[in-house]
């Protein structure tokens, strides 16, 4: 078992619009997220948010409270989403035991006490990604599936965006500090999402994209609306995105991502929204 981290700072916007390819990967792109028995963390200065995933394969698990934290357990002062994108498997917190299916996702309040993540099948393991943002008061654990979630449907088949939205970890659904996440799905022959784009300069956001083939491709854009980039992602791979950047896709193939958010507000139709032809 290992846990591995990284640290990423936060950027000015007037210093990202100067970053090469190599630079913008560095600071936003999170390519490896899953390796056999391993957990894998980014600790971003973006309102501390840690994007991370842990796939158990021949032993358990345990999500450990890494140095920068500064504490006896990784939920002593943090609260915790997790989907599961991989097998069924586990997730131990405490006394109590959450079996997550695929595309199943579990609350963890804040509290003195040991997560440790499982899997059913070591042939067919668990991948187990999460978000994790500071806490200022304990909420109940919590298993979130697709049956509770707030659904909009969205966008059209002619417009390559038909797409469900699933709020599942909302305040709509249970209440949280401030980590807020969802699962967006696009039906097929559908390619974009979040058009228009928009902002939220009262929280940050994270894009874990995935059920994209291997040989397929998702482009992400990111920057201010007037100064654009762009970053190639693959299946199984996630982006920060910091308060004043956009944050959208198009794909050579449908796909699924899961979306979190961290920060002072927790309405999620708090947006600046960009009419498309305005953006360069």
């Amino acid at each position: 078992m290992k846990t591995n981290y990284e640290l990423r700072y936060a950027a000015h916007p007037e210093d990202a619009r100067h970053y090469d390819t190599a630079r913008l990967r560095r600071d936003f792109l999170v390519e490896t997220l899953f390796v056999a028995d391993e957990v894998q963390m980014v600790y971003s200065m973006y309102d501390r948010m840690i994007v991370g995933g842990a796939m158990p394969v021949s032993e358990e698990l345990p999500l450990e409270a890494i140095d920068p934290l500064k504490a006896d357990w990784f939920t002593q002062r943090r609260e915790v989403g997790i989907y599961n994108v991989g097998g069924p498997g586990t997730v131990v917190v405490g006394d109590e035991r959450f079996t997550l299916d695929f595309k199943e996702a579990l609350y963890i309040g804040r509290g003195d006490r040991e997560v440790r993540f499982c899997s059913a099948d070591a042939q067919h393991p668990a991948k187990f990604y999460f978000n994790s943002t500071p806490a200022h008061t304990a909420y109940p654990c919590r298993k979130v599936t697709k049956s509770d979630a707030v659904v909009a449907h969205m966008g059209s088949l002619e417009m390559s965006n038909e797409r469900n939205i699933n709020k599942m970890l909302v305040n709509q659904v249970l209440p949280t500090c401030q980590l807020q996440m969802g699962m967006t799905e696009l039906a097929p022959g559908s390619v974009w999402n979040t058009m228009p784009a928009h902002t939220h300069e009262r929280r940050m956001e994270a894009y874990f994209y995935f059920e994209l083939p291997q040989d397929q491709a998702v482009c992400h854009f990111m920057g201010q609306p007037q100064e654009t980039r762009h970053l190639w992602m693959h299946t199984d791979q996630a982006v920060l995105s910091p308060e004043w950047s956009i944050h959208s896709a198009a794909a050579t193939h449908n796909y699924t991502f899961i979306w979190g958010m961290g920060g002072e507000n927790l309405d999620y139709g708090d947006q600046d929204f960009y009419d498309v032809k305005d953006l360069k």
